[in-house]
C-alpha cells in the first residue's frame, strides 16, 4: 500500500540531525507497526508548501497531513491549495489521516471550525478519553496519551464526523468520517525526547507555569505505538 505524506512544515534545523524531519518520524513509527502486523506500507513525501503534489491522486492509496506551525486560517496560497485537495480526497473517499494541523485543516474544510484556544497552549502529554471507535472496537482502551503542541484546536466538528477522543482541554481531540478519514490533535510521531526539546525551545513563549506543568506531564508514558497501530489498521480498512 502506497501512502503520500503531504509535508506542511519542517523540524527546526537545530533538532533535525538528532530527530529527523516530520515525514521521517511518521515513516519510522508507522513502518515499525506495519511490520509488526505483517502489513506493508510504502511512503513518498510531497512538499505541499512548495506546490509539490502527486501527478495523479490515485497513484496513492492514502495520504497523511502532519503538523505545522502555521494556522489553517492563514491566507497562504499553499494552504488554500491544500484545502481544495482535501475536498477532492473526501469526495473520492480516499484514505486520509490528519495530525495536529492536518486534523484542524480537515475539520475546517469539511464544515467544522478551527480557532485559537482561549485556554492558551496545549503542550506536554495529554490523556484522551476514547469514545466508540469505529474500527478498533475489540478490546480498545478507555484512554490514550499522546504528546501535544498546539494553540489552535477544532472547536466545531464537521457534521459527518464521529467523535472518537476528547479531553477537558481539547474536547474534539480525535474524530473519524465514515471509513476514509481518521484525524487527531496529538502527535503519535513525536518521541518524548523530541516533544521535550520542542517544549524547551518554546519555554519563553509558553510562560513558566505552562512550561513547568507540561514538563512534569512527561512522567506519563505515551501510547504512540498503539495509535500508530490504529493508523495502520485504518489504512487497510475496506471503505
Amino acid at each position: 500500500m502506497k501512502i503520500g505524506i503531504l509535508k506542511v512544515d519542517s523540524v527546526l534545523p537545530e533538532f533535525r540531525n538528532r530527530h529527523g524531519d516530520y515525514p521521517q518520524m511518521l515513516v519510522q513509527i508507522l513502518q515499525l507497526n506495519s511490520m509488526q502486523h505483517k502489513k506493508k506500507l510504502r511512503f513518498k513525501t510531497f512538499d505541499v508548501e512548495k506546490g509539490d503534489y502527486p501527478k495523479h491522486i490515485d497513484d496513492f492509496d492514502g495520504y497523511i497531513i502532519p503538523g505545522s506551525r502555521k494556522s489553517v486560517y492563514d491566507r497562504d496560497h499553499w494552504i488554500e491549495v491544500l484545502k481544495k485537495f482535501v475536498i477532492t480526497l473526501d469526495a473520492k473517499k480516499k484514505k486520509l489521516v490528519g495530525v495536529c494541523f492536518g486534523h484542524q485543516l480537515i475539520a475546517e474544510v469539511l464544515g467544522g471550525k478551527t480557532e485559537r484556544c482561549d485556554r492558551g497552549w496545549g503542550v506536554g502529554v495529554h490523556k484522551t478519553q476514547i469514545h466508540n471507535p469505529p474500527w478498533f472496537t475489540q478490546d480498545h482502551p478507555k484512554t490514550c496519551s499522546l504528546a501535544v503542541s498546539h494553540r489552535d484546536q477544532v472547536s466545531i466538528l464537521p457534521n459527518r464526523a464521529q467523535l472518537i477522543g476528547s479531553n477537558k482541554f481539547c474536547p474534539h481531540s480525535m474524530f473519524a468520517i465514515e471509513k476514509h478519514i481518521f484525524s487527531m490533535q496529538g502527535h503519535p510521531e513525536f518521541t518524548s525526547q523530541y516533544a521535550m526539546d520542542l517544549l524547551k525551545a518554546r519555554r519563553e513563549i509558553l510562560g513558566e507555569p505552562t512550561y513547568s506543568n507540561a514538563l512534569e506531564s512527561f512522567s506519563i508514558s505515551t501510547d504512540r505505538n498503539a495509535v500508530a497501530a490504529w493508523i495502520v489498521e485504518f489504512f487497510f480498512l475496506q471503505v
